[in-house]
């Protein structure tokens, strides 16, 4: 059986355009937390595990770190391929690693964590980090303290059936975690500013359980979108809206 959920591997497989365009970059402060929280630098090797279409690749590359892509979904690889020419990508899950034991010095999980948030991916994270090593998670967050935030948040919910996600804060309960020492939090604000089209409808496509729908039910959720964007004046006939949203950076390192 494989070991990537249903929701990502249907969703993300049939709509992983749409992540690569309507998901948000990252604020330049995740390049300070990637060097002081998790050390990396030239000469250091890092894992990107569930790349997916490489969004946070760049950030892990401007460290000067080799980085290895490890993204289980074929069609997410692809696009990873396309817009990183020559970084090294793997085909696997978190679960089953390809890598030596003690060969890296971070591994980091943008976006990505709470779909194998789970004792053995954990267990093989740490076979696979060099004593001290760090691991990183990090998510943006949409922020569901502006009202049409919080609106879009109660369409989408009642399509995510049993889809993990960083809101439920399953992934939490496996901290603290053997082997490894406390997870230490940071937080930084974050905007992804574009056209409504892309910032708010691409990026509600992008969700996997929103992808994974049947085209009617998909088309549905998305005319109510549509909907909230037309009876929101801030997001009402403008060029350009800011998504906001608060990047959480989490790391823990491997003990000795």
């Amino acid at each position: 059986m494989s070991p990537i959920h249903p929701a990502a591997a249907q969703g993300y497989a049939v709509r992983a355009d749409a992540y690569a365009s309507g998901r948000p970059g990252y604020p330049p402060a995740v390049q300070g937390w990637l060097r002081d929280a998790l050390g990396l630098g030239p000469g250091k090797r890092a894992v990107d595990l569930g790349a997916g279409t490489g969004k946070f690749t760049p950030n892990l590359r401007a460290t000067g770190a080799y980085v290895l892509a490890v993204e289980p979904v074929a069609a997410m690889r692809a696009q990873l391929q396309q817009r990183h020419p020559g970084l090294a990508v793997l085909g696997a899950a978190a679960e089953h690693l390809p890598l030596p034991d003690a060969c890296v010095d971070a591994v980091v999980c943008a976006q990505s964590f709470h779909w194998f948030a789970n004792p053995a991916a954990l267990a093989e994270i740490r076979r696979v980090l060099k004593p001290g090593g760090a691991l990183g998670l990090i998510w943006n967050v949409r922020d569901e303290r502006v009202d049409w935030v919080a609106a879009l948040a109660a369409i989408v919910a009642p399509c995510e059936g049993g889809a993990p996600r960083y809101h439920s804060q399953h992934w939490r309960k496996l901290f603290p975690a053997p082997g490894f020492g406390p997870l230490r939090e940071q937080r930084f604000a974050h905007g992804h500013r574009g056209p409504p089209a892309q910032v708010i409808l691409e990026r509600t496509r992008s969700v996997s359980f929103i992808a994974a729908l049947a085209p009617q039910a998909q088309q549905a959720v998305m005319m109510k979108v549509q909907a909230l964007i037309d009876a929101t004046p801030e997001l009402a006939g403008q060029a350009e809206v800011v998504f906001p949203y608060e990047t959480m950076c989490l790391g823990c390192r491997r003990e000795h």
